[in-house]
């Protein structure tokens, strides 16, 4: 990337977010000055500060004083005093993604975009292409477990991103090449509630990709299947369908690994891969990213390699070993908030662990979610064996009428669940762990939002 004509000194508001801190993380190594605030300092930010960055606890006009550029989280609103002082002070604001469309330029890039599925499918190429020494800068949504960050500015030609469409503002992005890993009725918010107006910012974004670029698309997804036909762009598809250019086929779940097939329709050959990460979302994750390593010309041998190498995501079916009181139990932390994404991960632990005893902590997020999806909540909650639930963490949003945890809990329970708990306090979690643990072999935290708490408040009293 060239250097931004006079841009020395960049300021992100929300910077400790996880899209946020990665692209502030890259250009810090670049050799800008970064800055940034947060209502709360992680541990994250903590280690970016030791980067060398300036954090602020808060948020106050001040802090834009003398920066070239201010770059936007999507959860910051208008009346943001670093905003309004930006505005003031004539500072240039734009958003996270066209930050980061400007790092694209001068790299070949790749964007990988879906509802479900995109923070562990970027990782995955990330861990190829380190695999096969090309040295790649990425930006994901949450933390490489082996590098336990989520950015790095490699020193080879490739950029590999995640792109965000909670917002639309993936719209920004310009990539060489792009995945989509699926579509769903999330962040339908952003979209006035009008799932044509996501499917169409899809298009838009695909349709970014130049004409000697291409796009990997599962063919097994039915929306994806509805915007198809309406992209310019060259499409390469994957799936279990036997219409896909490379066709999944799964196999076994044997001493860790789960082992499927890709058959190359192109070259009339077969390759099989293995991961460590259970449940049938991964397969598909792990085939985006195999297809597009083939794609890019890493040998196949490198793919299998990086693929089985894998050691997952930061809070994507992320395994705690815990001793309560002398006994052993597994805590599984997952970030998965929309129904599907919920059931995904209770498939996969069926899948490694199916005779284990398991008691799911969920934390709704969003009450415009909870509201839009309530009966898909139910139909997959009522598929828990026990169920303990935390009131709705509302990202800034106003309460909804009817809408609420307790409504859920009653729901579920004149469903027939006989085992379904509301729990108030956060720090009420260890509690009834503690009084019911026993009665589990594995506890499963489930949730967006401050349940990641929840998880370090369990970790905290009770890991190995």
């Amino acid at each position: 990337m060239e250097p931004f004509k006079k841009i020395r000194k960049i300021h992100f508001v929300g910077i400790g977010g996880a899209g946020m801190i990665g692209i502030a993380r890259v250009l810090l190594q670049k050799g800008y000055k970064v800055s940034g605030s947060d209502l709360s300092i992680s541990s994250d930010l903590l280690k970016l500060k030791k980067e060398g960055a300036t954090v602020f606890k808060g948020h106050a006009g001040e802090n834009v004083i003398n920066k070239d550029l201010v770059v936007l989280s999507s959860a910051i609103n208008k009346n943001n005093p670093e905003l309004i002082n930006a505005t003031k002070l004539g500072v240039t604001v734009i958003p996270r993604a066209e930050m980061l469309g400007s790092i694209m330029r001068g790299y070949d890039s790749i964007a990988i975009a879906g509802s479900h599925g995109k923070t562990t499918t970027t990782s995955m190429l990330a861990k190829i292409f380190s695999e096969a020494n090309l040295s790649p800068t990425y930006v994901v949504g949450g933390k490489v477990l082996s590098s336990d960050l989520n950015s790095d500015l490699g020193s080879g030609k490739y950029l590999i991103a995640e792109a965000d469409e909670s917002d639309g503002s993936f719209i920004h992005l310009h990539p060489n090449a792009a995945v989509v890993t699926n579509i769903d009725d999330d962040h339908l918010v952003h979209y006035e509630n009008k799932f044509e107006k996501l499917l169409d910012a899809f298009i838009t974004f695909l349709d970014n990709v130049p004409f000697f670029g291409y796009i990997v698309i599962n063919n097994d997804d039915k929306n994806i299947k509805k915007i198809s036909k309406r992209i310019s762009r060259k499409q390469i598809k994957f799936g279990f369908s036997k219409s896909s250019d490379f066709q999944i086929q799964q196999g076994d779940y044997s001493k860790g690994f789960q082992n499927f097939s890709i058959f190359d329709n192109y070259k009339n050959k077969k390759y099989t891969f293995s991961i460590s990460s259970p449940g049938k979302h991964n397969i598909y994750n792990a085939a985006a990213a195999a297809v597009l390593s083939i794609e890019e010309g890493i040998p196949i041998n490198t793919i299998k390699k990086g693929l089985k190498n894998f050691s997952g995501v930061g809070r994507r079916y992320e395994k705690h070993n815990l001793n309560i009181n002398g006994s052993d139990t597994l805590l599984i932390d997952d970030y998965g908030h929309h129904p599907i994404e919920v059931l995904s991960n209770l498939n996969a632990v069926k899948q490694e662990f199916p005779s284990k005893r398991v008691c799911v902590i969920f934390q709704p997020h969003r009450f415009s979610r909870t509201a839009q999806l309530f009966d898909e909540f139910l139909n997959v909650l009522k598929k828990t064996k026990a169920l303990v639930m935390l009131d709705i963490y509302p990202a800034s949003e106003k309460p909804i009428k009817g809408i609420n945890s307790d409504a859920i809990v009653q729901s579920l329970k004149q469903m027939g669940h006989k085992n379904c708990h509301l729990v108030k306090n956060h720090q009420d979690v260890n509690n009834f762990i503690e009084k019911n643990y026993l009665n589990f072999d594995i506890f499963i935290t489930q949730g967006a939002g401050s349940i990641a708490g929840v998880c370090d408040l369990i970790t905290d009293k009770w890991k190995k």
